[in-house]
């Protein structure tokens, strides 16, 4: 596809030194001005000052200027008009007011890493030693941003923006409230969420297993039990494992490995999921929280900043 990866987001945050501090202990280093870099993608989240929590931006990488040329042509058949310069396209979303910028922009290419090993029925791939994911100390650093999941009061519009306007593929869908959108060979990297207020509900980010989602949740609880949001369990869509933790601003962040991978379109069938497998396959039951986060009503009427 001529879209190859979501580069970076943008989160708008009321408080922007505590959230700062959550993402720095969370795994992240932070860069200048406000950014902060994954392990192997470089940049990738940017927190910024916000009267209320959203998402501001999200930077898509294209392969080609003729790539862009031709998202501008369907944001423009969508009525949605798309600045093209140069190397960029940027665009609004009008429902949400995320800013979406297509840039040129070279692939990434995640160096190979070895396997864990385990053992099994009828399988001894590990003996005489004892687990490497309990022999693990150093701290967990994800290796690049998965996906980021907004809330959009016009659910059809948002999914049309960035599916037909910006060039996204479908890869799964919740009846009448979600779509899983692609612009990779992850399963998905961006998750509209049909909500009442527009907002950033959570950002995903890949760690190398299973090990790692456990190990950098613990770590981030150790001290902070009220953290906690869901996990660990395992989704349906996208099949990977996940553990999701609050921010100081109200946002959700998720370690996750082990996401589904879409090499050949014609070989996915994007399925329209209801009840339990919308969100997960096994693990604990979502909270109600998750569903609907606390600070809704807060967003809904403005007093976000001062709720906080």
């Amino acid at each position: 596809m001529a879209l190859h990866r979501l580069t970076s987001i943008t989160m708008g945050v009321p408080n922007v030194a505590e959230t700062a501090a959550y993402y720095t202990e969370f795994g992240l280093t932070p860069d200048t001005d406000g950014w902060f870099s994954s392990r192997d993608a470089g940049r990738q989240l940017r927190v910024v000052f916000a009267p209320r929590r959203r998402l501001v931006e999200v930077r898509i990488g294209a392969d080609a200027p003729d790539d862009l040329a031709a998202a501008a042509s369907r944001l423009h058949r969508l009525g949605t008009p798309g600045d093209l310069s140069g190397t960029t396209l940027t665009a609004y979303d009008k429902p949400t007011g995320v800013r979406a910028v297509l840039e040129v922009t070279p692939r990434l290419v995640q160096e190979p890493v070895t396997a864990t090993v385990y053992n099994g029925p009828g399988r001894s791939g590990r003996t005489g030693r004892r687990a490497p994911g309990i022999l693990r100390t150093d701290r967990v650093q994800p290796r690049k941003l998965g996906h980021a999941v907004v809330g959009t009061t016009d659910f059809d519009a948002t999914t049309a923006f960035f599916r037909d306007g910006l060039g996204f593929k479908a890869s799964d869908y919740i009846k009448d409230h979600g779509a899983f959108l692609r612009c990779s060979t992850d399963h998905h990297n961006i998750l509209v969420l049909a909500a009442p207020v527009a907002f950033l509900h959570h950002t995903s980010w890949q760690v190398d297993d299973i090990d790692e989602v456990g190990r950098g949740a613990t770590a981030m609880l150790e001290d902070h039990p009220e953290r906690h949001i869901w996990g660990l369990g395992r989704h349906h869509a996208g099949s990977n494992f996940f553990w999701y933790l609050k921010d100081p601003a109200g946002n959700f962040s998720e370690y996750y490995s082990d996401m589904d991978c879409i090499v050949d379109d014609q070989l996915w069938t994007p399925e329209v999921l209801e009840g339990a497998k919308g969100l997960f396959s096994w693990g604990p039951p979502p909270p109600p929280s998750f569903l609907a986060p606390e600070d809704l009503a807060a967003l809904m009427t403005g007093t976000h900043s001062e709720a906080r």
